[in-house]
């Protein structure tokens, strides 16, 4: 995977930046990988999605890499399996967190971290932020909600190239999978099918989106 991980590209200085396309690709190639792992006859839960476990290849073709914490899901009329709480903050669910339960809906809300995370430009955790800001979660869920606040999340790095379209879908998507109530989250195959419709939305525009970035 000659290009390393997710991570470098995002928040590393003299990294090369990824595009609004490439961005949108690596949603769509991780949601392949967390729905296969899910669609298994013994469903496997990932349980550490984060930046640093997703690496890319020369084309920034993603996978998933670092299998040590997946977990087989739960069986028959079960709805979680029961574990010692590990991981990485900021990424975990609050559920897990809180009683240890552990199902395929953990990886549904750490994947929506990963989408605030390509959005933003900003890491899941970043203390150097003041208390605030410090949770990437906590700082951009207020503005996920309404179609133009949440344009004031966006990396300015991308330097407005982006589908404003396709930015509020992924928004409202990661909305979804961040909701505190794991069975509102949608299942990855509902979450593969949205992001598929993206792909043509998300060409690089030729002209940067204009629009108010007052709060950032």
């Amino acid at each position: 995977m000659q290009r390393g991980s997710l991570e470098n590209h995002l928040f590393k200085r003299g990294a090369q930046q990824i595009s609004w396309a490439m961005r949108v690709n690596i949603a769509i190639d991780v949601a392949h990988g967390l729905s296969f792992l899910h669609g298994l006859e013994t469903q496997v839960i990932y349980r550490d999605l984060k930046a640093s476990n997703i690496l890319l290849d020369s084309d920034f073709n993603a996978k998933l890499s670092d299998f040590g914490l997946a977990r087989n899901g739960p069986t028959g009329d079960k709805t979680h399996v029961s574990t010692r709480v590990v991981g990485t903050r900021g990424y975990a669910a609050p559920e897990y967190i809180a009683t240890g339960h552990l199902s395929i809906k953990s990886d549904i809300y750490s994947f929506g971290v990963v989408l605030l995370e390509l959005l933003s430009g900003r890491r899941a955790l970043d203390h150097e932020r003041g208390s605030a800001e410090d949770t990437l979660v906590d700082w951009a869920k207020p503005f996920l909600d309404d179609k133009r606040r949440m344009l004031r999340i966006m990396d300015t790095r991308l330097e407005g190239r982006y589908s404003k379209k396709a930015a509020q879908t992924i928004a409202a998507l990661a909305l979804q999978c961040l909701d505190d109530d794991s069975r509102n989250r949608p299942n990855m195959n509902e979450v593969l099918a949205t992001l598929e419709k993206l792909r043509v939305q998300s060409k690089e525009p030729t002209k940067p989106q204009s629009f108010s970035r007052e709060g950032t």
